[in-house]
């Protein structure tokens, strides 16, 4: 399945973080708990090279709670402090200042050597879209700070956030690379809202989906839409369509439908807490 999205507003949405991050003392990186692989964007690692790194697994009340621990433990091996948290809660998003103090400590202990006091940390957030940067921000601030939204690509230009006395973020725009390395990175990122769902095969996705949740997630789609397991995909998915009343005229199955539904389904969380990828090591 050839699954890609490089609109040409993300070119210069990477020229602009590529200048910005210049300014920053630590960069941010949001990223989808079901999919920290998959939604870690590689130019992420080339611009922030030489600068202090920060991990927050979004979302992390969609996903399977072991599995997002064993990326915790796979990140932190790299040296990278790692924050799992529902960006929506906002007492979840206070530990994120604690955490990025933490990760700065040597700046702010080298400006107190050199009687700088208060001056604040810089960070910028960085992400793919749709992973919930905006989200994050207005939690954390408790207020629209950050224009949001459930479709990829809603902020588009950068913006500094006063987050708290010590602490100014830089929200930056969602961008993707301009090539996958494989195809299951696109399959995830389509799977979970990444890429606009206008030019994704619905259809091919949502028994992607199926065959997925038969081998790692046995019994929830039959505890959800009661249907049989037993059944290959494309007959699960006309199952759904048939019990959740997802019909066309004279009562044939609304395919196209049915499989629109269950990937809602599993974005929204209503299939539970699904991960749809493993650290490399476990």
């Amino acid at each position: 399945m050839d699954i890609n999205w490089y609109p040409g507003h993300m070119t210069s949405a990477r020229r602009r973080i590529e200048e910005d991050i210049k300014l920053c003392d630590i960069v941010i990186e949001l990223l989808d708990a079901r999919i920290p692989g998959s939604s870690r964007n590689p130019d992420i690692d080339k611009l922030a090279a030489n600068k202090k790194r920060l991990i927050l697994l979004n979302k992390a009340d969609l996903a399977d709670g072991g599995i997002t621990d064993a990326w915790i433990k796979y990140y932190e091996s790299s040296g990278i402090k790692v924050l799992a948290l529902d960006s929506r809660v906002r007492k979840q998003t206070q530990k994120v200042s604690a955490a990025v103090r933490e990760v700065c400590k040597d700046k702010i202990e080298r400006d107190r050597s050199r009687g700088i006091m208060n001056r604040p940390i810089k960070a910028m957030i960085a992400g793919i879209p749709n992973v919930g940067k905006s989200t994050f921000i207005n939690s954390f601030v408790g207020k629209a700070s950050a224009k949001t939204g459930n479709k990829p690509g809603v902020t588009r230009g950068n913006q500094w956030v006063r987050l708290s006395k010590d602490i100014n973020m830089l929200d930056t725009p969602g961008i993707l690379w301009p090539k996958f390395d494989d195809e299951q990175t696109g399959i995830n990122l389509a799977l979970t809202g990444s890429i606009n769902d206008n030019i994704l095969p619905i259809y091919d996705l949502s028994l992607i989906l199926i065959d997925y949740m038969k081998t790692n997630y046995c019994n929830i789609m039959h505890d959800r839409y009661i249907i049989n397991e037993s059944l290959d995909s494309p007959h699960i998915l006309e199952a759904i369509a048939i019990n959740r009343k997802c019909l066309l005229k004279g009562e044939e199955p609304d395919i196209d439908r049915a499989a629109k539904l269950i990937i809602d389904d599993l974005r929204a969380g209503r299939l539970g807490r699904i991960s749809l990828e493993k650290p490399a090591q476990s």
